[in-house]
C-alpha cells in the first residue's frame, strides 16, 4: 500500500500513546499473515533487547534497540510508521511460527489487507 491506511495509523497511535496494549490484529505484509497483539514502540524494544542480551551471538546487538531512548515518534509528534507486535505468528498452512510468539515490526505503509483479532490453531 503506498498511502498507509489512516485508520491502521490511527489504531497504532492509540496503541503508542499507551492507552491500550491489547489490541489483536492480523495482517498481510509481503504475502505473509502475521497475527499477534501491538505493542508500543517503545516496550518492544526493549523486550527485543532483553533477548538479544541473554544471547552469546547476539548480545552485543541489544544497544541498538535501546540506543534511541526513551524518545519515539510520538514524543516527536509523528505519526506512527510501523506496526510493533509481540506475541506474533506468522501463519502457513495451519500452523503459527514460531508457536510460542515472536516479535515483529512491520511497517504501515506494507500492509495490504488486515483485520481486527488475532488467529490461535487448536489441535482437533
Amino acid at each position: 500500500m503506498s498511502n498507509p491506511d489512516e485508520l491502521l495509523v490511527d489504531i497504532s497511535a492509540m496503541v503508542e500513546s499507551g492507552q491500550s496494549n491489547q489490541m489483536s490484529l492480523t495482517v498481510v505484509a509481503g504475502g505473509a499473515v502475521i497475527t499477534g497483539r501491538l505493542a508500543p514502540e517503545a516496550v518492544w524494544r526493549e523486550r527485543v533487547s532483553e533477548v538479544l542480551k541473554d544471547s552469546d551471538r547476539l548480545g552485543p546487538f541489544s544497544d541498538v534497540f535501546t540506543a534511541r531512548g526513551a524518545e519515539g515518534r510520538a514524543d516527536r509528534g509523528e505519526p506512527p510508521t510501523h506496526l510493533h507486535f509481540h506475541l506474533a505468528r506468522i501463519l502457513q498452512g495451519n500452523v503459527g511460527i514460531p508457536e510460542t510468539g515472536g516479535m515483529y515490526r512491520v511497517a504501515i505503509k506494507d500492509v495490504s489487507a488486515w483485520t481486527v483479532g488475532d488467529f490461535s490453531y487448536f489441535e482437533q
